[in-house]
């Protein structure tokens, strides 16, 4: 069977046909009508391009070499318009056995429906709709004013009696050129170029031979159709629409490449390349690059929030959609849609691309689903913006955001911890109530040495940046999009190891119940063996006090504590403890372990001040959650540390160091030295 393909090519459509079919390695004979044709196909690999019009013997004899099919198949990927050149494709490949596809350009026009040949009486600005060319001509014999013909140059003779007022636009190649001269249209009146065009092309040249109607075929997808009647509509001209020829049933691209894969047993891909720009708008739109704008103003299709889109031009295809999970399934029908036709697509982000932004899920979720042209064009941030409008420099700020999240008590200690460490914090915030709840909280802390600065709207209209004071904040009431700027002369230094004062906890319960606290020294030197991470996850079992818990919380904002506490008097005294320090990221958890350690997320880091004989049980947990979590364990007795030595026995790696501290005492005159209970600080992690 023959392995070469024979296209009468005639539209976009047939030449990227052509393209796919030479990516696949399969040959195939193009035919095009004209010179012209033949200078807008590209060189490619296995392709020979033929030039003439051929009649239905010729078109029969290359079907067949030496009594053989010369060809797999035969697609006609002619122009909607060309019946007649159509008819005797179909009817060359009569009897020859040879499969005839036929490569349908889609026709989704849109047109407005008017009744055809109705005139033009005052309808300036709509779209009529005529049946043939002989009746669109006669009713513009009634009408005045120039008219930019863009139907090509076959049906020159039929607008003859309109030459005087015509524009043509036409191919750039001599044939079409000497068909303008013979229908009597010359000079300035002969527009040669090469399209589909824009909309903003088409309205230039409107404007700049004063057009009032705009004549055209309905000609279907990718053929630039809905461009000239955006344009005729934005310039308030008429457009008349010569009407689809009656049109025989065809094969979209996707199914002339399937059907072409399954004859010849290659892959051929009937997707369209798929271009994807990630924008940053900035602001608004006045903050958009240049670079991004002209990404946006050459994309098929625009996603973003509905804020994001009113950027775009009317003219662009929009959908209100900033998630992967919505944005997908309208990716893959547009891409059914586009006959081969390369897909530029657009979604929008606020601000910068890498700040805050849905940006890298979005692409990574893209990648997943096999787009892999994606271009990410970064915006300007709203601090970057607040940075410049106020003179305050932000590359030694602390920037946060709370933008989306609840009023939680993790949310509040993140602000509050930046004002008082952080001379200059930029935070981005969902809205008005956050700058009240903010305000709030900077007065109920006696923060009120911070300044805070509100810009609203900002790059809008509506633009306000101005100094609040803690009871302008609570009182603001005016809704739209907020970045604050909270400012502390000051700031607390942050105390960089562990080793707080034991008079720093509350350790009396109801008056005269102590609660037993692992004590200054060895708690500085258990987390030093513990040796925490940013972001650890931090198991503390048998907290007591939560004096543990509190330093492993205050060397991060990001560390989260799990207090793990049996007794009733001493998780309400951890309670106080967390309330006192400000702790958000501690979680007090009541319970016993190893039991209540089950429904808890996996650990990076154990603390064991207290098991109740249930050590082994306990570790068996931890190391089934995480097999690498570092465990400390203090011990006093002498059964914990032999149960240490025993299961030190199995797969597991130990240190440990017998701890004795003694501190002076003042009697009268003389410092005496007053011995603690010696510890045992053991290191444990898995072989």
């Amino acid at each position: 069977m023959a392995e070469k393909v024979l296209i009468y090519a005639g539209t976009t459509e047939g030449r990227l046909l052509a393209q796919e079919l030479s990516r696949a390695h399969i040959a195939c004979d193009v035919h095009v009508a004209t010179e012209y044709g033949q200078m807008v196909m590209p060189e490619l690999a296995g392709v020979k391009v033929c030039v003439g019009r051929l009649d239905v013997e010729e078109m029969r004899a290359l079907l067949k070499k030496n009594g053989q099919n010369n060809y797999a198949a035969v697609v006609d990927a002619t122009h909607p318009f060309a019946t007649e050149v159509s008819a005797n494709i179909r009817e060359s490949t009569k009897g020859s056995g040879i499969p005839y596809l036929r490569l349908q350009r889609r026709m989704d026009d849109g047109i407005c429906s008017i009744p055809e040949n109705e005139g033009m009486k005052e309808r300036a600005g709509t779209v009529h709709v005529f049946a043939d060319y002989e009746s669109c001509v006669q009713a513009l014999t009634d009408t005045s004013g120039n008219i930019l013909l863009t139907t090509g140059s076959k049906e020159l003779a039929v607008f003859a009696p309109l030459k005087e007022r015509l524009f043509v636009r036409v191919l750039p190649g001599l044939e079409s050129i000497g068909l303008c001269e013979k229908a009597g249209i010359r000079g300035k009146q002969i527009l040669a170029m090469q399209g589909p065009f824009s909309e903003e092309m088409n309205l230039a040249m409107i404007h700049q031979f004063s057009i009032r109607y705009l004549v055209t075929k309905a000609s279907g997808a990718h053929s630039g159709f809905q461009e000239k009647l955006a344009a005729a509509q934005k310039a308030g001209i008429t457009a008349c629409v010569i009407g689809k020829q009656e049109q025989e049933q065809g094969m979209s691209y996707a199914q002339v490449t399937e059907t072409l894969s399954r004859l010849l047993g290659h892959t051929i891909s009937g997707c369209p390349e798929v271009e994807i720009s990630l924008i940053g708008i900035g602001m608004s739109a006045a903050t958009l690059t240049q670079e991004a704008k002209r990404a946006l103003e050459e994309s098929d299709v625009v996603f973003g929030a509905e804020r994001m889109l009113e950027v775009v031009e009317n003219s662009k295809e929009t959908y209100p959609f900033y998630l992967a999970k919505d944005i997908l399934p309208v990716l893959r029908q547009k891409e059914s849609q586009m006959d081969g036709q390369k897909l530029k697509v657009s979604i929008l982000f606020s601000g910068d691309t890498g700040f805050y932004s849905g940006t890298e899920k979005i692409k990574t979720e893209l990648n997943k689903n096999n787009y892999k042209k994606i271009r990410i064009f970064p915006g300007i941030s709203s601090v970057s913006y607040l940075s410049a409008a106020t003179g305050i420099a932000w590359q030694d700020a602390k920037i946060l955001s709370i933008h989306g999240k609840k009023d939680t008590a993790e949310t509040r200690e993140l602000v509050l911890d930046a004002i008082r460490h952080f001379p200059k914090t930029f935070l981005l915030v969902s809205g008005v109530e956050d700058v009240r709840r903010i305000g709030c909280w900077i007065e109920e802390e006696k923060l009120t040495q911070t300044r805070m600065i509100a810009g609203f709207q900002l790059s809008y209209d509506a633009e306000k940046i101005r100094e609040l004071s803690c009871k302008e904040a609570k009182n603001t009431k005016e809704e739209g999009l907020y970045t604050l700027l909270l400012c502390n002369e000051n700031v607390q230094k942050r105390r960089l190891v562990p080793g707080m004062s034991d008079e720093s906890f509350l350790r009396v319960v109801e008056g005269e119940k102590t609660v037993p606290m692992t004590k200054e020294e060895v708690r500085a030197l258990s987390l030093c063996k513990l040796g925490l991470t940013e972001d650890a996850v931090v198991y503390d079992v048998g907290s007591g006090t939560g004096s543990i818990a509190v330093e492993c919380a205050k060397c991060s904002p990001g560390i989260r504590v799990y207090a793990i506490e049996q007794k009733a008097t001493a998780q309400q005294l951890l309670r106080r403890n967390l309330e006192k320090f400000h702790l958000a990221n501690v979680i007090p958890v009541d319970g016993k372990a190893p039991e209540i350690l089950e429904s808890l997320e996996p650990p990076t880091h154990v603390f064991i001040g207290g098991s109740s004989g249930r050590l082994a049980d306990i570790l068996h947990v931890i190391w089934e959650k995480n097999p690498r979590t570092r465990v400390v364990v203090n011990a006093i007795s002498l059964e914990t540390v032999a149960q240490i030595t025993e299961l030190a026995a199995g797969q597991m790696q130990t240190e440990i160091i017998q701890v004795q501290v003694s501190r002076a005492k003042t009697v009268g005159t003389y410092h005496l030295m007053q011995a603690e209970n010696p510890v045992y600080i053991c290191v444990l992690t898995m072989a």
